[in-house]
């Protein structure tokens, strides 16, 4: 009996042509359960893992076709999914005609991806062939058709989907001049293409062209943070760490949040003290420093952080969070982070403040000071902040009660 009917697989019966209505919360949290189903059943069955990563990938597209993908949740679902998928299939011991067939049919399934979904797929097929001699005779089905696509004496605009497996599979067949000859046909520099003639060149030992074609990509519409990043991995490849980092690491790097940023780079270059990486990566966004207080706090960097708080705009709430966190363990930090918030609050920073913000920043800036017996000292740097010119009058009001009850304890001591 064979893998394909041996195996009762639960996400079989969900992912059927046009299973799923509109919305994506569904269908994501089902693409979810089903990866997680493959990867337990691979973990005792490779082989029977890979054919149920098949199966979901040949009825993926058709079941989430009616799906609305405007947000781009469902195709970063999709996405996700593939990445895990592959390594599955490529991993699993299989026999060369069971392989063959499942490229077949995930071929099949590329053919039939019309929105399309699985198209990143291709760009795995090098892998997916195991082999160099079967990735050679997949690019030997595809090679003559991108030629023709990309001859000058056809129309604009055309495409062929085996174009990016052709491209992986022939540098898994290691054709690597073949492949840098093939991409000189191509009518535009377009970095999802030409990324396979840098690796080419990268694994001929060829850093500097292969560094030098990766920058010619750029242009109008690249990905420059994949450029960045091919370019970054060629030198730390080649132990050249420092210029790894001086050319490529802040725009490698780029999260979606500053501390991730901050965390990326510092994972990478162990060599690199934090506060200097803090201070490049402060000095890329000339500004907006402050924005790099987080990051700066998390790597103990009290007094850069502090620094980069007051040099640009920095949220308040995060500062007044830092105030309350840290008010026991660094109360001298505290208290310059709760100033910090209370001067940002002053200036008409944050969004729609209220006037319970302001008295939790006075709060915890007053716990901290009071952990110093700076209390005193801490009313009258506040009491400056309060004579800002332009002071927001719901921050002055709301500190100036605050001010007032302070007082009023302190009296009754």
């Amino acid at each position: 009996m064979s893998a394909k009917t041996a195996h009762n697989w639960v996400f079989r019966s969900r992912f059927k042509a046009n299973a799923f209505g509109w919305r994506s919360s569904l269908p994501i949290k089902r693409i979810k359960e089903a990866v997680s189903e493959i990867r337990r059943v691979a973990r005792k069955d490779k082989r029977l893992g890979a054919e149920g990563a098949v199966i979901l990938l040949e009825r993926l597209s058709q079941a989430i076709a009616e799906v609305d993908s405007s947000s781009g949740a469902i195709g970063n679902a999709v996405y996700r999914a593939i990445e895990a998928l592959v390594p599955i299939i490529v991993a699993a011991p299989a026999s060369d005609k069971l392989r063959d067939q499942w490229l077949e049919r995930l071929w099949g399934a590329i053919e039939q991806d019309e929105i399309p979904y699985i198209e990143t797929l291709s760009d795995y097929w090098g892998d997916l062939c195991v082999t160099s001699a079967r990735a050679s005779t997949w690019a030997d089905r595809f090679v003559d058709m991108v030629r023709l696509i990309w001859s000058p004496d056809m129309p604009p605009g055309g495409y062929f989907k085996g174009t990016p497996a052709c491209l992986s599979a022939l540098f898994a067949a290691g054709r690597h001049d073949e492949l840098l000859d093939l991409l000189e046909l191509a009518p535009h520099r377009l970095w999802h293409n030409r990324q396979w003639g840098v690796k080419a060149l990268a694994a001929q030992g060829e850093r500097a062209p292969a560094i030098q074609y990766a920058e010619e990509t750029r242009g109008l519409n690249q990905s420059n943070i994949q450029i960045s990043l091919a370019c970054e991995d060629i030198l730390l490849c080649n132990g050249l760490w420092r210029q790894a980092y001086d050319r490529y690491a802040i725009e490698a790097n780029r999260k979606g949040t500053y501390l991730a940023t901050f965390r990326a780079i510092e994972r990478k270059y162990p060599e690199m003290d934090p506060d200097v990486i803090i201070r490049d990566l402060a000095n890329s966004t000339l500004g907006n420093e402050g924005r790099w207080f987080a990051a700066a706090k998390s790597a103990g960097l009290y007094a850069e952080a502090i620094s980069l708080a007051n040099q640009s705009p920095c949220d308040p709430r995060t500062l007044t969070r830092a105030a309350k966190d840290m008010a026991s363990k660094n109360a001298d930090f505290a208290r310059s982070a709760g100033l910090a918030a209370l001067r940002w609050l002053s200036l008409g920073h944050g969004y729609e403040v209220t006037a319970t913000e302001v008295k939790q920043a006075f709060d915890y800036t007053m716990g901290a000071a009071r952990n110093l017996e700076r209390e005193a000292d801490t009313i009258r740097d506040i009491e400056r902040l309060m004579m800002t010119v332009g002071a927001e009058r719901l921050v002055v009001d709301t500190l100036r009660l605050e001010i007032m009850d302070h007082r009023a304890v302190e009296n009754r001591r």
